[in-house]
């Protein structure tokens, strides 16, 4: 089966229709903002900036290479006492993702900028774009293709009619992205996006030239979210959230919520606690800690499609973690334009 799957892979990568699916993403998406969406870059409601790390594990119960997904980002708010009622948001992120015995690497970094408005006392508007370079290499030594099959099992020491021309590609990218957030009061926050990926539809296989019928330009991926905050007890915040994705004909859409819970008088300790549905796929449970400027979460995907009967339910382990700062040492929640529930004092 792990030959079978590796085959798919590669062909995925030298086909349109199937590199639709080849994306990297995270379950913790609002986790993630940059690659979520270019308009996040600055969208801070309750810091100056942040830095952060994800790291997911994928499909260890059924691969003895599962895929592994990881990156690094930060963003920072500029400007915000030079331009009336607006600043920039500039970031960055790096990510690496490898799967399979075929040692199968992506490798990507992105610049992020993005202009925040706000309109009037209780709104914001934000347009953002992103500019980057993906780097994708195999290596085919361990690899075992179909004219391979000797009857019973995979033998890569027979000789094989597949070529993979270049091993090693690499790539622009471009992204853009909306968000608008209202928050008529400290205690209620509503956000929601808009992005596009893959603007440029960049080429992207390990072949020459493409099988007749086929395109391996990267489609564009559509990702919209709608998250919200809302402060119901001076010890207690709610936070439900929407997903959607769809690339090529794929989609993907994880719905949930997680409340937080304040452990001290100035909210400097908190317990977050939330589930989430990858509708028709997976059940996402959470669990995150917060203290001081640091927080850390953890999500389990626990299959419940037809391929839980391969893999026991056993999908994917993922954490994040975000450290929040302020270019002042004293935070005032006042100072800020767009006000998100906090249990600061």
């Amino acid at each position: 089966m792990k030959e079978v799957r590796i085959m798919l892979l590669i062909a995925a990568l030298a086909t349109c229709g199937a590199a639709g699916g080849q994306d990297l993403h995270f379950s913790q998406w609002y986790n993630a903002p940059l690659i979520t969406n270019p308009a996040n870059t600055g969208f801070i409601p309750d810091a100056d900036y942040r830095l952060g790390a994800n790291y997911r594990d994928q499909w260890s119960s059924i691969m003895t290479e599962p895929y592994k997904t990881m990156s690094i980002w930060g963003d920072a708010q500029l400007f915000r006492n030079r331009i009336e009622n607006g600043w920039l948001g500039l970031g960055g992120v790096l990510l690496r993702d490898e799967a399979g015995s075929g040692n199968l690497t992506s490798t990507e970094a992105y610049a992020s900028l993005a202009y925040h408005q706000m309109l009037g006392l209780s709104s914001l508007l934000t347009a953002g774009f992103n500019v980057g370079w993906i780097n994708k290499r195999i290596n085919s030594t361990n690899l075992k293709f179909p004219d391979q099959f000797d009857g019973k099992f995979f033998d890569n020491t027979l000789p094989t009619s597949v070529q993979i021309d270049v091993p090693n590609v690499s790539l622009f990218d471009m992204q853009v992205g909306m968000n608008y957030a209202y928050f008529p009061t400290n205690r209620m926050y509503i956000n929601g996006g808009f992005s596009v990926w893959h603007l440029n539809h960049a080429r992207e296989s390990f072949f020459s030239t493409d099988p007749s019928g086929f395109d391996s330009k990267l489609p564009s991926r559509y990702i919209g979210f709608l998250n919200a905050s809302f402060k119901t007890a001076d010890l207690v915040i709610i936070n439900p959230m929407a997903y959607y994705t769809n690339q090529a004909g794929s989609s993907e859409m994880v719905l949930g919520m997680n409340a937080q819970y304040n452990l001290s008088s100035d909210g400097d300790q908190q317990v977050i606690g939330g589930l989430y549905l990858r509708v028709g796929d997976a059940v996402i449970p959470m669990i995150g800690f917060v203290y001081k400027n640091i927080r850390l979460m953890f999500t389990y995907d626990a299959t419940i499609s037809s391929l839980r009967n391969t893999n026991n339910g056993f999908g994917a382990w993922e954490f994040s973690l975000i450290e929040y700062g302020n270019y002042s040492n004293s935070y005032n929640g006042s100072e800020r334009q767009s006000l998100c529930p906090n249990f600061k004092n």
